[in-house]
């Protein structure tokens, strides 16, 4: 298979995106382990749907914004599985507000978990990657940090700061035979999408081109892709995945 004998640590991995890119590498042949921030219960399901496809899985529940944590998980996916060969960074939250009504608390937790929180994995697994002269990042960004959203000021600022976390490090790496790219994703079919107002989202459709919203599945599909041995020449690229709603 594809990824026959590969490692991959998709944070964030337990629900919606995260879990469709784990699910999606697993059967392309690929090991996976992931962190999760609250559902043990999602997570012992999906280790579980891992395993039943024949591949090694690790859970961990791990903050992402906790560089001594994540450095610990990453050590053990070194020490269980002896490689490291991709990193997805998928972990996200999202506090939306006007800046008026923002408070500090909602931009630290954002920034924390979405930039530090890609800045800590990447710091964690460039070592590994660079020993074996091979590896693969891919950052989970989104078109608000390309146009900006009314309302997230600071979600689109953390993920415009991976867009350009992920341009510097491919430079930093490339010699390294390392590949970093990122995904902007438009809006996406998730359970956080599935719960807003009708309304809302009708409204929200009438602005994408293609008319409708993007699957899970459609973003694991490219993430396997950018990861995969056809995509090696592909570097500090950001391949948006929005149905033309920034274009």
């Amino acid at each position: 298979m594809e990824f026959s004998g590969r490692t991959a640590i998709v944070t964030g991995g337990s629900r919606g995106i995260g879990r469709a890119i784990c699910l999606e590498l697993a059967q392309r042949g690929c090991d996976i382990a992931f962190n999760y921030s609250r559902s043990a219960e999602h997570a012992a399901q999906l280790v579980q749907e891992l395993t039943a496809l024949g591949r090694r899985a690790l859970a961990f529940a791990v903050d992402a914004a906790d560089f001594t944590a994540v450095d610990s998980m990453v050590a053990q996916v070194r020490k269980d599985f002896r490689r490291i060969d991709y990193l997805v960074n998928n972990a996200g939250i999202t506090r939306d507000k006007l800046l008026l009504a923002m408070s500090e608390r909602d931009w630290d937790e954002v920034l924390d978990t979405n930039l530090k929180g890609a800045f800590n994995f990447c710091k964690a697994v460039t070592a590994v990657m660079i020993k074996a002269r091979y590896g693969a990042i891919l950052n989970i960004s989104s078109v608000s940090g390309l146009v900006g959203m009314s309302g997230q000021v600071n979600y689109a600022a953390s993920k415009a700061g991976m867009i350009g976390l992920t341009k510097a490090l491919a430079k930093e790496l490339a010699r390294r035979n390392i590949t970093v790219n990122a995904l902007a994703l438009g809006l996406i079919e998730t359970e956080m999408t599935r719960v807003m107002p009708e309304e809302y989202r009708e409204r929200m459709v009438e602005s994408i081109p293609l008319r409708r919203y993007g699957s899970a599945e459609e973003v694991a599909w490219t993430a396997a892709f950018l990861l995969s041995e056809r995509a090696r020449y592909i570097t500090g690229q950001v391949i948006q995945l929005d149905g033309g709603l920034a274009m």
